[in-house]
């Protein structure tokens, strides 16, 4: 029996609200899936793409099809509709009981969703990965498509496709239009691509790029930033404590135009909180006691 350890608080939480979306390859060591699966890593994310090599994806596919026929619940990244993979992936996925959803790279229409969907069963979640420049001009008629659960940004091939520099400015059109167009298809926020290499205030800065425009998660290979990418899409020390002073003595007279608004902010960051357990008992500091100049960081973008 193939039986990863998962960690339990991310195992509980709805993918709607999954913050870090850790990708594994599928041809990992078990080490590195047993690090994968106990880490805090909202998400875990079994990769038949990129992470595969082309000789190395039959295998691949095998091994995750035993893991998720068996004990383990995972999402899976599987390849281009356009690539002779994609069938066989949707095929091999089919029916799993272990599959939470999949990843459906290079999204570029809706149809691509729409005929995944079909493929893989009515009702199984499709998170469309958006990694070219026909994929953003048509990611609202994707984020539209029923079986689109959330867009996500892939943005190293974007790049490729479209000769981008890794510059905040020249990725921020990009940021904005996946969550102008998730917001129209109803959907949560858009996930942004994987920082590679980053810890501590240089990861909270690339969170930052993406959750200034309205992202609320991020992809990551490596499980050791996984706690830093939960904290930094969490509502802070600071939104806490305003909801706290906002929700805890309703206001006692008059109210102006501003008073609805700043409710109903409080109230999402009350809701946020609380699944993310740190409403009744915010977390002072991060493992780097980094979560004051987190909180002064958010504060100077807002």
């Amino acid at each position: 029996m193939i039986d990863f350890h998962r960690n339990e608080r991310a195992m509980a939480l709805r993918p709607s609200l999954s913050r870090s979306w850790l990708l594994v390859r599928g041809n990992s060591s078990e080490e590195d899936m047993e690090q994968a699966f106990a880490s805090e890593a909202d998400s875990i994310i079994l990769d038949l793409e990129d992470g595969c090599p082309p000789e190395e994806k039959d295998e691949a596919r095998a091994r995750i099809v035993e893991m998720l026929s068996d004990n383990v619940v995972a999402w899976v990244r599987i390849n281009a509709i356009t690539t002779e993979h994609w069938w066989k992936d949707v095929k091999a996925l089919r029916g799993l009981k272990g599959l939470r959803g999949v990843m459906l790279a290079t999204a570029e229409h809706a149809t691509d969703v729409a005929r995944t969907a079909e493929e893989l069963g009515t009702g199984t979640p499709i998170i469309a990965l958006i990694e070219s420049a026909l994929g953003v001009h048509n990611c609202v008629k994707i984020a539209q498509e029923i079986g689109t659960f959330r867009l996500a940004f892939g943005v190293g091939d974007y790049r490729r496709d479209t000769g981008a520099t890794d510059d905040p400015m020249a990725l921020a059109y990009v940021r904005s239009q996946l969550v102008i167009a998730s917001t129209l298809g109803g959907l949560p926020g858009p996930i942004d691509g994987p920082s590679l290499g980053k810890q501590g205030f240089d990861l909270i800065e690339a969170c930052r790029h993406g959750s200034v425009h309205g992202m609320t998660g991020k992809i990551t290979l490596d499980h050791k930033q996984a706690d830093t990418i939960n904290r930094a899409f969490s509502p802070s020390e600071a939104e806490i404590a305003d909801a706290h002073n906002l929700l805890d003595v309703p206001l006692d007279g008059p109210k102006d135009g501003s008073y609805l608004p700043r409710f109903l902010r409080a109230k999402k960051i009350a809701e946020l909180a609380k699944v993310y357990g740190l409403w009744d008992k915010p977390v002072s500091h991060f493992k780097e006691n980094a979560q004051p100049a987190i909180d002064e960081r958010f504060k100077k973008a807002k």
